[in-house]
């Protein structure tokens, strides 16, 4: 081999070394570049502090309304109804006309009780002269003890048939009274349940319309028992019977809204129902423009209770798996901790912590997911996202007249 040839093979030797390490720094740069990657920043979150405050406790029950009075209207004697004289469904007066039965027959029976009378007057004092006549007499022994003492019985007797026939013409005027029929109150009537022409009264007292009294109007809910224990309770530590002077239960209608007029209780069931071991309770709303109606299904809502000082977290800052309820703390450090706490009633948007938080700790709200046990976090305060949220949603400003508002 010349020495020529030797030369160019060391020379391509020497190329090919250089292009392997080439090649292999390719492989290493990418490496290394990778571990400087891998150390980002602590991820933002944004935070508040539990607060502490006197958080009331509601409590809401369903229920029914019904007329703090209902009155049903019937038929006290049997005949044939003539005319319906409201209007179905409408409000009523009280002594305003509702039916009209039939009078004539009652009418027959008071002029026969009239007459009745006369005839028992006319023997009463035929029996009260011939007492009278033989009065003198029998003291002087001119007629008969015996023919005296018939007299008398006559008279007491012609004076009790006439007490008779005049009890019997004042039930003939009451049937006659009671043929027409009116408002005995002032309310809402329902829709008559029964049509002129047909008979009522045969038998029973026919149940003709009922009518209501709508304002003040009553809804009725049930309670269980241990609410009501726990109420009972809290009412009797307070030195108090009742809350029946506080107007400050809310009533909410089937469509959602909340009545306008405020409601208080009224009177609590005796006893405690075993079927169902709830109690019932009564409760009073105004009802001056009539809205609710008798019937209504609704929900009332009250304060049970207030806690006084209870820690508060916006309800977004606490996680629920499997019944755990927890928090994301961030201590000084801006090192996040996750906290097992438990949690009491809610509160507009909050969440009251009865265990596991102070108040003046601060928790993540926002970033809950970025946030690791022990790792570093760059907290934010709440008030930012929100103002920015507001900025990003705010209308663009319109130029002013005149202006341009481009390019």
């Amino acid at each position: 081999m010349s020495t020529h040839e030797t030369g160019r093979r060391q020379r391509v030797t020497v190329r090919g070394a250089a292009s392997l390490l080439a090649a292999a720094s390719l492989f290493v740069a990418p490496g290394c570049s990778k571990k400087e990657a891998l150390k980002l920043p602590p991820p933002e979150v944004y935070v508040t502090k539990a607060v502490a405050r006197d958080v009331p406790v509601t409590m809401e029950q369903i229920g029914q309304t019904a007329g703090s009075k209902d009155v049903e209207i019937r038929a006290r004697v049997e005949g044939y109804l003539e005319s319906v004289s409201f209007r179905e469904g409408d409000f009523v007066k009280e002594g305003d006309l509702l039916y009209q039965i039939d009078p004539k027959p009652f009418e027959a029976v008071v002029a026969n009780a009239r007459a009745d009378v006369a005839t028992k007057e006319a023997r009463l004092t035929q029996a009260e002269t011939e007492v009278s006549r033989l009065g003198p007499l029998a003291a002087q022994q001119a007629v008969s003890q015996r023919d005296y003492d018939n007299a008398v019985s006559n008279r007491d007797a012609a004076k009790a048939q006439l007490d008779a026939a005049r009890a019997a013409l004042d039930k003939a005027r009451l049937d006659l009274g009671y043929t027409t029929i009116r408002a005995p109150l002032s309310g809402l009537a329902d829709l008559t349940k029964v049509k002129p022409g047909n008979l009522v009264g045969r038998g029973e007292s026919t149940l003709l319309t009922t009518i209501s009294v709508i304002d003040p109007i009553y809804f009725t809910a049930s309670i269980t028992e241990a609410d009501y224990l726990k109420f009972a309770q809290k009412l009797a530590s307070a030195g108090k019977t009742a809350p029946a002077q506080r107007s400050d239960v809310d009533l909410i209608l089937a469509d959602g809204s909340v009545y306008d007029h405020k409601g208080k209780l009224d009177a609590v069931q005796r006893a405690v129902d075993p079927r169902s071991g709830t109690l019932s309770v009564r409760l009073l709303f105004p009802n001056p423009l009539r809205v609710v109606r008798p019937g209504q299904y609704g929900r009332v809502r009250f304060v049970s209770e207030t806690l006084p000082g209870a820690i508060c977290v916006p309800q977004k800052a606490v996680s629920e798996l499997q019944g755990v309820f927890q928090v994301v703390v961030v201590g000084p450090d801006s090192k996040a901790e996750i906290r097992t706490v438990k949690t009491g009633p809610r509160y507009e948007d909050l969440w009251v912590v009865t265990e596991g938080l102070k108040a003046g700790e601060t928790v993540v709200v926002e970033g809950l997911q970025q946030v690791k046990p022990g790792a570093e976090v760059k907290p934010k305060p709440i008030e930012e996202a929100k103002a920015e949220a507001a900025k990003a949603g705010a209308p663009a400003e319109k130029p002013e007249a005149g202006k341009p508002s481009g390019k």
